[in-house]
């Protein structure tokens, strides 16, 4: 194995980041501060991206349909270790924290990161293309899972809303990831053509195909990685909370910050490729995101909560459906044609901008 072709697939960050979220997780029985905490915070970032680099390096080797499935897996891991570890914690609002995080993934990307593509592809190139059956498949089951996870609870009557039972939220669980693994069999498997513009190439946006060795080094970076980023949420949990009621802000301000944390690596890798005029990659990256984020992460917490006796809200109020539904309305509207331009990007910055703003000043 070449030195040159080591680091094409491993850079030096993505070797040193998973070990030193262990080394700064090691430092939390010091007490060293409040610098010690942002260097913790800045090791927890690291830790998540050089996780996601090395799920992407394994995907690539293995092909798909695994491929995507491990690193949607992968990032699910990070966003329900966040999430899990906030919720044992307790206090008034721990059952609302799940679907904050998932509320603000599914904003986040729909209007911040899709916008934000739609807007520097529009500056730079005009108009852009992509392929309109793949964005419809992804938006059809976005649309479903949404509605059932974070709408319908508040209109169920075993239990009044925004509460599942326990029958219902095992049932919805299931639908979810039935819905979500149909998705995964299409995309991979029967109709990959839908998710490819005819003058793009899928990347995994590594030098070539890494060899068997360098796919096991990466698979032991991913879950020494994976449980640095589990340890140090663990151990910044506390001060997340702690600064967010500091501050005056509302609680789901730390849903916020989760989702931003988690979604960092699939919104640059997303911003990247719309610069570059591949608004198909952007778009399945996106996408992608926000179908695991949901179709994932709702089952798995929702398992979790019946399992451990976890409290767990999941229908949003009335503001929040509001917004939500206008969001999935303007995305569907701005992705039906198969072309864009910066018009559709700025309106959907406006709906994030009304949305973060809405969430600081309710």
């Amino acid at each position: 194995m070449k030195k040159k072709e080591l680091l094409a697939h491993l850079p030096i960050w993505t070797l040193v980041a998973p070990i030193a979220g262990w080394i700064f997780f090691a430092g939390e029985k010091f007490d060293l501060g409040f610098i010690f905490l942002l260097c913790q915070g800045v090791a927890l970032i690291a830790a998540v991206l050089a996780a996601v680099h090395h799920a992407e390096v394994v995907a690539h080797r293995l092909g798909e349909p695994i491929g995507s499935l491990l690193l949607a897996i992968s990032v699910t891991t990070i966003e329900v270790a966040l999430i899990i570890e906030l919720m044992h914690m307790g206090g008034p609002d721990a059952s609302l924290l799940a679907r904050d995080t998932v509320f603000a993934a599914e904003m986040i990307i729909i209007n911040g990161i899709i916008g934000l593509c739609l807007l520097i592809g529009g500056l730079k190139h005009r108009e852009q293309s992509f392929s309109l059956d793949g964005v419809s498949a992804s938006l059809t089951v976005l649309v479903a899972i949404s509605v059932l996870t974070l709408i319908l609870p508040n209109f169920t009557t075993s239990i009044a809303g925004p509460f599942y039972s326990s029958k219902q939220l095992a049932f919805v669980a299931i639908v979810s990831l039935v819905l979500y693994g149909t998705f995964l069999a299409m995309q991979n498997i029967r109709h990959k053509d839908h998710f490819v513009a005819k003058d793009e190439v899928v990347s995994h946006g590594h030098a070539g195909k890494p060899s068997n060795k360098i796919a096991w080094i990466s698979a032991g970076l991913l879950l020494v990685a994976l449980s640095a980023v589990v340890l140090l949420a663990e151990a910044l949990a506390p001060e997340i909370e702690e600064g967010v009621a500091a501050a005056g802000a509302p609680k789901s301000i730390v849903g916020i910050i989760i989702a931003m944390v988690v979604l960092l690596p699939e919104g640059i890798a997303s911003l990247q490729a719309a610069r570059k005029n591949k608004l198909q990659a952007s778009l399945n990256l996106a996408l992608g995101s926000a179908l695991a984020s949901i179709g994932l992460t709702i089952p798995t917490v929702a398992f979790v909560s019946i399992y451990m006796g976890l409290p767990l809200t999941l229908g949003i109020d009335t503001k929040s459906t509001v917004l939500f539904l206008l969001s999935l309305f303007v995305i569907m509207l701005s992705l039906k044609t198969g072309k864009t331009t910066l018009l559709q990007g700025v309106v959907l910055l406006v709906i994030f901008a009304v949305y973060l703003f809405t969430t600081i000043v309710p």
